[in-house]
């Protein structure tokens, strides 16, 4: 009756512990994610602060007036194609 006893708590134990482990292999894989995320964060973080930097340069501020607005410098001569 002991041994029987023991076997089944050996039994429980065992089958418990291969759940843990399950549970464990899953909570890795999904930390491996959550760092990916985290470095593909910072690197994007990193572009921004790139983006946010130029953007406040002339030489962007030049380039949004082109693009967006049309302007030029008042010696600039503008050559434009003709489409026929």
């Amino acid at each position: 009756m002991i041994a029987i006893v023991v076997l089944l708590i050996c039994g429980i134990v065992t089958f418990k512990r291969l759940g843990l482990d399950q549970e464990r292999k899953a909570y890795a894989k999904q930390m491996v994610e959550v760092q990916q995320e985290l470095t593909d964060e910072k690197a994007r973080t990193k572009d921004l602060e790139e983006q946010k930097a130029y953007m406040k340069t002339k030489k962007y501020i030049e380039e949004i007036a082109r693009e967006k607005l049309g302007l030029v410098y008042k010696d600039e001569i503008i050559f434009k194609a003709d489409n026929n």
